[in-house]
């Protein structure tokens, strides 16, 4: 039988202390009085409203900017509405909106009072740079739009999930597949696959975050010049299926697994045919989240 002894992990310097020299394991602070840990814990999501949902849809830019025009994104923004207020949200959908107007209603968004809802949902369909996001005019950081709904800035949604959505690119790679068996997808001839420039990667500081990204750092998320992009097409066909039933980051798991199963086909840059996508989230979220029909 072995046993064993608690090692500090670094030596300590200066003074040592009375504490140290015994041997004696120390913690960075002390937390008492809570008991045990109910996995299966839900938010709370019997307020009288569910809650607010901003889409921020930017489909054209200023010609200063160099960005291509995204088509297809207002089919995203239509399916995104839809099935948000299938799910009781209060949508507010904004198209082509300067910095100066976004950074108005996200402000105007952080000083209202959530006490009442369940929620808050953003959603940004743009291009991206780095951890920015673009309005129509100029760029802004992910950091600083989520740092307007952490617990010091907005009291009314502190333990409440604030859920950030962004379709954008996050890097220029292309995903290229590893097994020989992918089903083709049917390919629309006018219905082209593109992509969104530029790099999301941000992260909030603070519980009850949960960022969704439409692909994984370093590679480029597709869309098509029709039906939308890839990741929002999906997301919304699974929030229609499961969004009343089924556990919010185990959808988004399913939702991951639904666009991996994608490839690139009609495109112009024929080197991305052929090519894969597969989307990630980052949860801060410390209870399970259920969207369940609410009683009337």
């Amino acid at each position: 039988m072995f046993t064993g002894t608690i090692e500090q992990d670094s030596k300590p310097t200066g003074h040592i202390t009375s504490a140290q020299s015994a041997g004696i394991t120390e913690v960075d602070a002390y937390f008492g009085g809570y008991g045990a840990l109910d996995p299966a814990e839900e938010y709370k999501m019997s307020h009288k409203r569910r809650g607010l949902a901003l889409i921020f849809n930017q489909e054209r830019f200023f010609w200063k900017l160099c960005m291509p025009d995204r088509h297809g994104t207002n089919a995203d923004k239509y399916n995104l509405t839809k099935r948000l207020q299938e799910l009781n949200f209060e949508v507010k959908a904004y198209d082509n909106l300067k910095l100066e107007e976004m950074v108005s209603i996200l402000r105007e968004a952080a000083d209202a009072d959530h006490s009442d809802a369940d929620c808050f949902v953003c959603v940004f369909l743009s291009h991206g740079e780095n951890d920015y996001i673009y309005a129509s005019d100029e760029k802004i950081s992910i950091q600083e739009i989520t740092a307007l709904y952490k617990g010091d800035k907005c009291r009314s949604l502190v333990g409440k999930p604030k859920i950030f959505i962004i379709q954008a690119c996050r890097g220029d790679k292309h995903d290229n597949p590893v097994t020989p068996m992918d089903v083709v997808d049917h390919d629309m001839k006018t219905n082209e696959v593109v992509v969104d420039a530029g790099v999301v990667y941000a992260l909030p500081s603070g519980a009850d975050f949960l960022m969704c990204y439409s692909v994984a750092e370093g590679y480029y998320s597709h869309r098509e010049t029709i039906n939308g992009s890839w990741y929002i097409q999906d997301l919304c066909a699974l929030l229609q299926q499961f969004g009343g039933t089924l556990e919010f980051v185990e959808l988004l798991t399913l939702v991951n697994r639904k666009v991996s199963m994608r490839r690139v086909g009609n495109c112009s840059d024929r080197s991305a045919i052929g090519k894969k996508q597969v989307p990630c989230f980052a949860s801060m979220l410390t209870k399970k989240l259920y969207f369940r029909p609410r009683k009337v």
